[in-house]
């Protein structure tokens, strides 16, 4: 689903304390540090700045093996002071076997462990759920670059709009409000056609370019890479690692 997930942070040094706590007792350490990112697998946080401020009113789940853990994500959380956003409990109205606890991150965005039997495979971020100024225009967005990416229209209706991965669960929905600002979320790509495709048709629909296809090797050796802005100015990215 998720090649990966950044946000953008005020302060690193305080988010990284906050995601470091909350995702030990998940079986998640941090993957590497940077001058640039921290990464915990397929998330990872960087310093806001003057042309990429901080990431606001988004919300990411993660994937919590067990119930138990879920518990012990938000003890944690909580008794290093950070805020309640939820205790730990089942959520029937998103499946009946939903388990979730949600906390919010140094930046008021809200962060879940959930447990559930449809979590996502090959990852750690579960889903995300992202505000959109204009629902219509947001998902017509999204179904745009779906064939590039691998996504699948799930759930459509007036209150959520749902784009998932057949095969490895993950999913982020689009909801009414105030828009989510400043997220960054790549997908993957099994060749190189797919990031052209993807760039192509989402200029010629009219979206804003925001990085022609092309090698990023400021990344890794052969990181080929395309980027697109979504309506509320969201960088959207397909990449192909050219990993075998």
């Amino acid at each position: 689903m998720f090649d990966h997930v950044t946000i953008r942070v005020r302060g690193r040094a305080a988010s990284e304390r906050f995601y470091s706590t909350v995702l030990i007792p998940l079986g998640i350490d941090k993957t590497y540090r940077t001058n640039l990112f921290s990464e915990w697998q397929d998330f990872a946080l960087a310093e806001a700045e003057r042309r990429s401020p901080a990431t606001r009113r988004l919300h990411v789940a993660f994937v919590a093996p067990t119930r138990e853990q879920v518990d012990e994500f938000w003890r944690a959380g909580t008794e290093a002071g950070y805020a309640d956003d939820g205790p730990p409990g089942e959520r029937p109205q998103y499946r009946d076997d939903y388990y979730g606890a949600f906390l919010l991150d140094p930046d008021g965005n809200s962060v879940e462990a959930v447990n559930h039997g449809r979590l996502r495979r090959g990852g750690i971020v579960d889903h995300l759920w992202i505000r959109v100024a204009d629902l219509a225009a947001a998902k017509g967005f999204y179904e745009t670059i779906a064939p590039s990416a691998g996504l699948q229209l799930r759930t459509d209706t007036p209150e959520r709009v749902q784009f998932a991965h057949a095969e490895t669960f993950g999913s982020f929905s689009l909801v009414p409000g105030p828009a989510t600002e400043h997220l960054h979320m790549a997908f993957p790509a099994g060749e190189d056609a797919d990031v052209q495709r993807f760039h192509q048709e989402a200029v010629a629909a009219g979206y804003r370019d925001n990085g022609p296809p092309g090698e990023r090797p400021q990344y890794h050796r052969g990181y080929f890479a395309a980027y697109v802005l979504d309506p509320d100015g969201n960088n959207i990215e397909l990449v192909n690692h050219h990993r075998r």
